[in-house]
C-alpha cells in the first residue's frame, strides 16, 4: 500500500514561499481540470473514499486516474492512494457514467509544482491557486511512504519544510478539501 503523506497550508506571503521552493528545484506550471466522481447514494463521501479523473496541461498533457482510499491520519488526511495515468479521458468518463457513477464537482486549479529531495524523502510541494474562489494561494507538500507507520515522521518532515519557507503549519493548516472549499463558494454565490 502507498500512502500520500500531505499537509496544505494557506500562503499569506506567496513571494517568499516561492523564493524558498526555486532554492531546491525549477518549478513546473500546470493547469490541473479536476473532475470528482460519485455514487448516486454518495457512498464514496461517507467512506472517506475519492475517485478522481484530472488532466493536467503543463509541459505536455497527462490523463490521471486516482482513487483515494479512507485517511489514515486525521490531522492531515492523508490517505492510501492508487493512481494510473490513462489515454483517453473520454473513454474513462463514459465508463464511469455507464457504471452510474455522477459527477460529484468539477475544477480548476493553477499550480506551480517544485519537485526535491530532503529528509531523505522525496516531495512535491505544489503552490495552488483555485481561480473560481479568488486570488488565495495554497501549497500542498506531500511524499509517498510505505505504511501508515512512517506517516507520522513523514509528517515531521513535512512541517520542517513548511517551516523553512516561513510558515507556521499549525496556524496556517488548512484541513478543508479543494471540493468542499469550491462548494461553498459556489452556494453562496447562489444564496440572495
Amino acid at each position: 500500500m502507498v500512502i500520500e503523506a500531505e499537509l496544505k497550508v494557506d500562503v499569506h506571503d506567496r513571494r517568499t514561499v516561492l523564493d524558498g521552493l526555486s532554492l531546491r528545484a525549477n518549478g513546473q506550471a500546470s493547469i490541473y481540470r479536476d473532475c470528482y466522481y460519485e455514487t448516486p447514494r454518495r457512498e464514496l463521501s461517507r467512506h472517506g473514499q475519492e475517485l478522481r479523473l484530472r488532466t493536467i496541461d503543463g509541459s505536455d498533457v497527462r490523463h490521471i486516474l486516482t482513487f483515494k482510499e479512507a485517511a489514515v491520519d486525521d490531522e492531515s488526511g492523508s490517505k492510501p492512494e492508487h493512481e494510473t495515468q490513462i489515454e483517453d479521458r473520454g473513454a474513462v468518463e463514459r465508463t464511469f457514467l455507464g457504471l452510474g457513477y455522477i459527477v460529484d464537482i468539477e475544477f480548476e486549479k493553477q499550480c506551480l509544482n517544485f519537485r526535491f529531495s530532503e529528509h531523505g524523502r522525496n516531495f512535491l510541494a505544489t503552490v495552488v491557486r483555485v481561480p473560481e474562489i479568488g486570488d488565495a494561494s495554497f501549497l500542498e507538500l506531500e511524499t509517498m511512504v510505505p505504511s501508515s507507520d512512517d506517516v507520522p515522521a513523514a509528517l515531521d518532515h513535512i512541517k520542517q519544510v513548511i517551516v523553512s519557507l516561513g510558515i507556521d503549519p499549525m496556524s496556517a493548516l488548512n484541513p478543508r478539501y479543494y471540493q468542499e472549499m469550491v462548494t461553498t463558494f459556489r452556494s453562496d454565490r447562489l444564496m440572495p
